[in-house]
């Protein structure tokens, strides 16, 4: 039987031996089509590392995939690990912690000023924290998390590719957080050792999560961002939106969360903190109680109008089979709108061209 540390070694180099192929394939010029690196990318995290539940190996084994990554873009990156744990419930009634270790990766460029935008988004797939999350399948080791996250990573990971050469005047960081499904964990771990003068130069997070199965594109402020930086980042994503014909909304806005905002996910954590941020998801808030948590109206593909945490509906093939063109549109559409408004935002300059000999 294998040990532990004979098992991962196996996984590493089973999976890097694909990674480094996959990647020298897909390095797309700037001139590549709009998302096509960003579906390529979603795709291979959701097929590869399924199962990318915080502290797991296929968490691990994904952590050093997107590490690689960013190196190979020429950005500065490491992983973040932290020790945590979550408790989880049982059949009779009893509780107990279960300790695990969550990897987040950071990448990070210099611009000419201090001052800085976060781009960010969670890889970690559904930990189930309950025997009745087993007996309801959901998460697990089969959840591919195409939705669930891979869609918010790949999107992250072209627009990091896209700006890697292109000089900005304020500096750009992005994370692919672990743990959002426990908790915002790595997201909160990040926060907690941001000093006080890096999260007064974070002009803004902006947050990336699930962006296939819903009905439409959504853009969030949060309900402490001041209304000038709304104006300039959630605003100006639907005006982007709406000059491509992007299907793009606010919030209609509810008695918890109102009209332009939005909720559950890592942005959570820094809009508390009084750091501006911007969420992008899609769903739909006119469903349901009308919280976002309905991603879909119910139809017999998707009985509960959702595909988040259950490995029947949040896997490549499904999700192709029963929303044909769907990665592929949404992917362009989002990496369309946030694209230029980064560059806005960031206050990116023209790539210097090469002088003639």
């Amino acid at each position: 039987m294998y040990s532990r540390q004979s098992l991962k070694a196996g996984l590493l180099a089973a999976a890097f031996s694909s990674v480094f192929c996959a990647s020298a394939a897909t390095q797309p010029g700037q001139d590549a089509p709009m998302g096509k690196y960003a579906a390529e990318k979603m795709r291979y995290i959701a097929t590869y590392f399924p199962g990318r539940m915080a502290g797991s190996p296929a968490e691990q084994l994904a952590a050093d995939y997107l590490k690689q990554q960013f190196g190979q873009m020429g950005y500065q990156s490491n992983i973040r690990s932290i020790n945590s744990r979550y408790l989880y419930s049982n059949k009779n009634g009893s509780e107990n912690w279960r300790n695990i270790r969550v990897n987040s990766v950071i990448a990070a460029k210099s611009g000419e000023q201090p001052q800085q935008i976060i781009v960010m988004a969670h890889f970690d797939t559904y930990t189930p924290r309950s025997d009745a999350d087993v007996d309801n399948n959901l998460g697990g080791l089969t959840l591919q998390g195409v939705d669930d996250n891979a869609s918010g990573v790949g999107v992250m990971l072209e627009l990091a590719q896209r700006m890697k050469d292109i000089p900005t005047r304020y500096s750009l960081r992005f994370i692919a957080a672990s743990g959002e499904e426990l908790g915002s964990l790595g997201a909160k771990n990040y926060l907690q050792r941001m000093s006080a003068e890096e999260r007064a130069n974070t002009l803004l997070v902006i947050n990336l999560d699930s962006l296939i199965t819903g009905d439409k594109l959504y853009f969030h402020a949060g309900r402490n961002t001041p209304p000038k930086i709304a104006k300039q980042s959630r605003d100006r994503a639907l005006d982007i939106a709406h000059r491509y014909g992007i299907a793009a909304a606010l919030n209609p806005g509810n008695d918890k969360y109102p009209r332009g905002t939005g909720c559950c996910s890592d942005q959570q954590v820094f809009d508390v903190a009084r750091i501006p941020v911007m969420a992008v998801e899609a769903t739909n808030w006119t469903l349901g109680k009308k919280d976002g948590y309905q991603q879909r109206a119910v139809s017999p593909h998707f009985p509960q109008g959702v595909s988040w945490h259950r490995p029947q509906y949040d896997n490549v093939q499904y999700l192709d089979r029963h929303l044909p063109g769907r990665i592929d549109k949404r992917s362009r559409d989002s990496v369309q709108v946030l694209l230029p408004l980064l560059k806005e935002l960031a206050q990116a300059h023209p790539a210097a061209k090469a002088k003639k000999s």
